[in-house]
């Protein structure tokens, strides 16, 4: 079978390295650079498992350019590209989704398309009827940055879009590809296949800012942030996990989902969606303001990205307290090994780590690092990181 896959990043890698092991696999892409990573075996992202299956060397696949090079003769073509918040529609801009449909309704218009772009609700049902006698479909990821591979190998689930037989057929696919024998499978209706990944993405967004507003609290009051959480999390309905406090929830997914599914629910009524949302920048303006008070001149950003293991700094959280800094005339200089630049945004990059922490009153990092102690940073160091993990 040929698989097609649109777009690079960690859902569409993650994807193609899984099915590349049983079938012939075509990555498309229109960055050339990263079309070149992979035609040389090399990985465009960080993740160590997409690392180490490239340079096994033993899988069915290519990278183009070329929509035709990669549509033609595919008989399913996977969607994976971009589709960011777009504050002034209130939603996720989907055109890169609804061109690459268009090309393959245009170029190979038998094949199964499947969409893994995360896309607002109802999205599916409207294609369809552009698109009526095309097979389109929509079939969630739950991949985290850094893990993508592990996570296609390894699903937590898979969800399928469609209870036709195509749906089936491609839920045997991602079964296939897995190394689990028992991994559940859901075939749904392509609404709720799509509310599905919002509501899944809001509700971490609702336990990361559950756990920040506790510790808020505990800081404003002078309690011990740990000893609260792990005497909560003892109850086994809440449990010891996804509950390290940070400066809010950021990355590619979790901001923009949120926001999605609280556009969805513009004539629904509602409270809690709402006050997810409205929490992160709470928490953000309780962090800085938390700052401030040391009255710090020079202010240390280590590290950009949103998570250990990665490369990506979309919508990570420091973001916003470094917007927030900068408001109150701080001066602020950032350390991140993964910028090739003397500056992010107008603030200065400070490549080397023991320049970075002398010019510092205050280093601040959303993860605790061991680079930092190592380095001697010691009582400069601000984080609300109690676990030392993501």
């Amino acid at each position: 079978m040929k698989i097609a896959i649109a777009g690079m990043g960690y859902v569409g890698l993650g994807n193609a390295i899984a099915l590349a092991h049983h079938h012939e696999v075509v990555l498309l892409d229109i960055d050339a650079e990263r079309v070149e990573f992979l035609r040389t075996g090399r990985s465009p992202i960080v993740d160590k498992d997409v690392e180490e299956h490239l340079a096994a060397g033993n899988l069915r696949l290519s990278a183009t350019l070329d929509p035709h090079e990669a549509h033609r003769g595919a008989d399913v073509v996977i969607v994976a590209t971009p589709t960011n918040y777009d504050p002034d529609t209130n939603e996720f801009d989907t055109s890169s989704v609804e061109s690459v449909i268009a090309d393959v309704v245009a170029i190979q218009p038998d094949a199964t398309i499947v969409v893994k772009s995360t896309i607002p609700v109802g999205f599916t049902e409207g294609i369809r009827r552009t698109y009526p006698d095309a097979a389109i479909m929509f079939s969630p990821e739950f991949l985290r940055e850094g893990l993508a591979l592990h996570d296609t190998l390894h699903p937590s689930r898979i969800v399928v879009g469609d209870t036709s037989p195509r749906g089936k057929e491609f839920a045997n696919l991602l079964a296939e590809a897995a190394e689990d024998d028992d991994v559940t499978v859901m075939l749904t209706g392509s609404t709720e296949a799509e509310a599905i990944k919002l509501f899944a993405n809001t509700y971490l967004a609702l336990r990361v800012a559950y756990f920040n507003e506790l510790d808020t609290y505990a800081s404003t009051h002078g309690l011990d942030t740990r000893e609260i959480i792990e005497g909560v999390s003892l109850d086994p309905r809440i449990g010891d996990h996804y509950n390290n406090p940070s400066f809010g929830y950021g990355g590619y997914c979790l901001p923009k989902d949120t926001r999605q599914l609280l556009a969805n629910y513009s004539d629904v009524p509602q409270n809690l969606i709402k006050a997810v949302v409205a929490a992160n920048a709470t928490r953000k303006d309780f962090v800085a303001a938390d700052i401030l008070a040391l009255e710090p001149r020079v202010v240390g950003i280590h590290r950009l990205i949103m998570k250990a293991e990665s490369d990506n700094f979309r919508s990570s959280s420091i973001q916003g307290i470094m917007r927030r800094l900068a408001l109150a005339d701080v001066t602020v200089i950032v350390h991140e090994p993964e910028l090739d630049a003397t500056h992010f945004h107008g603030w200065e990059v400070v490549d080397d780590l023991d320049e970075f922490i002398a010019r510092s009153d205050l280093v601040v990092t959303n993860r605790w690092s061991s680079d930092l102690v190592d380095a001697g940073a010691g009582d400069k160091i601000y984080t609300r990181d109690l676990f030392g993990r993501d």
